[in-house]
């Protein structure tokens, strides 16, 4: 690898184009952000090198990755579309963990909670394929970066 590390050091919202949200919503936008940044790996096609400093906004019903890094400078639109249903049901799914640990079994919690998890993983995988040959990031990148996707979606 040349140049400096392919990774993120800033993740910047752009409140005026999102959805307005609650405190709740607000604190998963922070904490979300804060996890990205702390561990990532992010590799813009054509870059030599970062760190990079990346804005999200929505516009038009797309994700705008606006990423700026030493030499390079470039903003990726992806549709939100192929993303809505996988959204959709995560947050589904989160709501009947939530209420799953306010009185259910430790199997039965544990069963929502892989639910969960696998449709984490399905939203990750999905979301890094939509970034397939404009930003290389690994599993656990893709993880965090769909957690934010889906704190941004939430009101």
């Amino acid at each position: 690898m040349n140049g400096g590390e392919h990774r993120l050091a800033s993740v910047t919202l752009d409140a005026a184009s999102l959805p307005a949200a609650s405190a709740e919503v607000e604190h998963e936008r922070r904490v979300a952000v804060f996890d990205l940044v702390e561990t990532n790996s992010f590799e813009p096609v054509g870059a030599e090198g970062g760190p990079y400093a990346l804005t999200l906004s929505l516009q038009d019903s797309r994700l705008v990755f606006d990423v700026a890094g030493p030499g390079y400078a470039r903003a990726h639109g992806l549709s939100l579309t192929p993303l809505k249903t996988v959204l959709k049901d995560y947050g589904l799914i989160c709501d009947s963990y939530y209420q799953a640990l306010r009185g259910s079994s430790p199997s039965q919690i544990e069963s929502v909670d892989m639910g969960r998890r696998g449709m984490h993983n399905e939203g990750a995988e999905l979301l890094r394929n939509r970034l397939d040959g404009k930003i290389a990031i690994d599993h656990e990148t893709a993880r965090r970066l769909f957690t934010l996707v889906f704190a941004l979606t939430r009101r």
